[in-house]
């Protein structure tokens, strides 16, 4: 198993959005992420640490302006704690190892996949496409992502 873990050589590497999302907590504006439309096959790991996230097939459009997902990839590498800022409470989604702010989930998701929302930021996120994941050390991974069609 991968040992995967915040580092100051991964933080140095963020770019200014990147940084304020992970680790100031920050939300970039909605409809602007890199990641929000994108359709491909593949895994989305944590931008610092590297640990597996979310899974292309689990992506779905909620129509919200972030990246939505309806369960991680592996529940172990998602912390899910109370966020009363901005007067209102909701729960925030942060990696384990990481520790970075990915954003909220919320109970809205569609029913028949479990009913949850995981509204993530694509500043705390990199997208490792299907034919790279083998090379990359996500092979394990590979059928929680869906046949290339």
């Amino acid at each position: 198993m991968r040992n995967y873990m915040k580092t100051p050589e991964a933080i140095s590497k963020l770019s200014p959005e990147q940084y304020r999302v992970t680790q100031e907590s920050g939300t970039e504006r909605p409809g602007t992420g890199e990641y929000l439309e994108n359709k491909k096959p593949g895994i989305y790991v944590d931008i610092v640490s590297g640990e597996p996230l979310f899974a292309s097939s689990d992506k779905y459009d909620s129509g919200c302006g972030w990246p939505s997902f309806t369960k991680p990839i592996d529940a172990l590498h998602v912390s899910e704690l109370r966020d009363a800022s901005h007067g209102m409470v909701r729960t925030e989604v942060r990696s384990t190892h990481g520790d970075s702010h990915l954003g909220h989930v919320f109970p809205d998701g569609p029913k028949d996949r479990g009913g949850l929302r995981y509204c993530i930021n694509s500043a705390s996120l990199r997208f490792v496409g299907r034919d790279r994941m083998e090379a990359e050390g996500y092979g394990d991974y590979l059928d929680q992502v869906e046949d290339i069609r």
